[in-house]
């Protein structure tokens, strides 16, 4: 009678048992559709170890699945990352039970989400779990390839070819190519950008200033800067090690106007000189040395190309013809066309103690001593009115005429 008593009490906790599994799998399910930052929820479901499912369909009596969950201090010892998958957003790691012999059993725990595959195994539920949570430690994502390159050359090349040719004029950016030609990439060359140090960049900046570079290295220091966080946009680095590194700046050498008697020399020396006429177009216009190309007569103006304008449109200024200009330009119908570097070596060869952008200076200079209104002086030199300026303000040829009268004091 005590055997059949024992054998229905038993029969009924079996039964209890399954309604409890039952029961407790699907307030995991529920648990994992709630939302992730209530409190309850991720309490309880710290609380839940490990609740292994009755065989599924097309799953073997040889290998059960469940799940396991962590208590709050194992999870404290994952890596932040992995906290929050596991978490926020409702990331439980999946248990296995595989059968590794006759009598043995193995138990597997593995977790796969944002780049993360781990796995651990163990003869026993706690020691999958030890081996688990010492993997977590350490564990990293796995990146995904996204075509873009990971070294400082081969990135830097991407870079400016994809998005720094998009945004400066074709002068700039050929400038800009061939500084991190010839300075940056024998330095750095190939190496992992997630590998360079702040220190590589000071000493690079530093051996600059020792050789009397300054400007360079405030250029260098800019474009490192601007490759930098390129590759923190692209997921590359975390921060720039230029963080932390020191760049003294050079005090920016201002120019010189030239004096009357410099002027006078200037085109008596080059007087019968094809390259005499671009210098007199400097000087008399204002026109920056890689807007000389485009420079075009037009009437009483002398047209050119705008290249300080970072919309991206092509734009143009209008610098009315000046008396000094204009007896210059004679028979002249089309300007010829130099190579700034070599406009600027000639130019030193006239002007030793001047370098060709002090031609621009001294047009400004002159417009500012002949009290040419503020608004003409600013739109002769391409200078932006600001962007309440530029939007209200639309000057007619008769007030640029008018102004540009004044030069012919000059």
């Amino acid at each position: 009678m005590k055997d059949e008593k024992i054998e229905r009490i038993f029969a009924h906790l079996q039964n209890a048992q399954a309604e409890l599994n039952a029961g407790i799998l699907l307030f995991n399910k529920l648990l994992g559709e709630m939302d992730a930052e209530d409190d309850v929820a991720i309490f309880r479901r710290s609380q839940l170890y490990f609740v292994e499912k009755s065989p599924d369909e097309g799953t073997s009596e040889q290998e059960k699945q469940g799940f396991v969950t962590f208590s709050e201090q194992e999870i404290e010892q994952m890596p932040k990352k992995i906290q929050r998958l596991i978490i926020i957003q409702k990331k439980r790691c999946r248990i296995r039970t595989h059968a590794s012999g006759k009598n043995s059993t193995t138990y597997e725990i593995r977790f796969r989400s944002k780049g993360y595959n781990i796995s651990a195994s163990g003869k026993t539920i706690e020691l999958a779990r030890e081996n688990f949570i010492e993997k977590m430690k350490t564990a990293k994502p796995k990146k995904e390839d996204t075509g873009v390159p990971v070294t400082f050359q081969a990135f830097t090349e991407f870079y400016f070819e994809k998005f720094r040719k998009r945004k400066v004029s074709s002068q700039t950016f050929y400038a800009d190519t061939n500084r991190v030609k010839r300075h940056l990439f024998p330095f750095f060359g190939e190496m992992r950008i997630s590998k360079i140090k702040p220190n590589q960049c000071q000493d690079l900046l530093d051996e600059l200033h020792e050789k009397g570079l300054g400007k360079t290295a405030n250029e260098l220091f800019s474009l490192l800067s601007i490759i930098f966080k390129g590759a923190i946009a692209h997921g590359i680095i975390e921060k720039s090690p230029l963080d932390v590194v020191l760049n003294i700046k050079s005090e920016k050498q201002h120019g010189t106007a030239l004096t009357k008697d410099e002027e006078r020399d200037l085109f008596d020396s080059t007087k019968d000189m094809p390259i005499g006429i671009i210098f007199a177009l400097a000087l008399y216009t204002g026109l920056r040395p890689n807007e000389l190309q485009t420079a075009r007569i037009e009437g009483a103006f002398i047209v050119a190309v705008n290249s300080k304008r970072k919309n991206r449109k092509t734009e143009y200024k209008k610098i009315p013809i000046c008396k000094k200009l204009a007896e210059r330009l004679e028979g002249v119908t089309e300007f010829p066309i130099f190579r700034t570097q070599y406009l600027s070596k000639n130019f030193r060869k006239h002007c030793p103690n001047h370098r060709l952008y002090d031609l621009r200076v001294t047009f400004n200079t002159r417009c500012k001593e002949l009290d040419v209104a503020d608004h003409a002086r600013m739109q002769f030199m391409g200078h932006s009115l600001g962007a309440i300026g530029e939007a209200y303000t639309d000057l007619s040829d008769e007030y640029l005429l008018k102004e540009g009268k004044k030069l012919d004091d000059w």
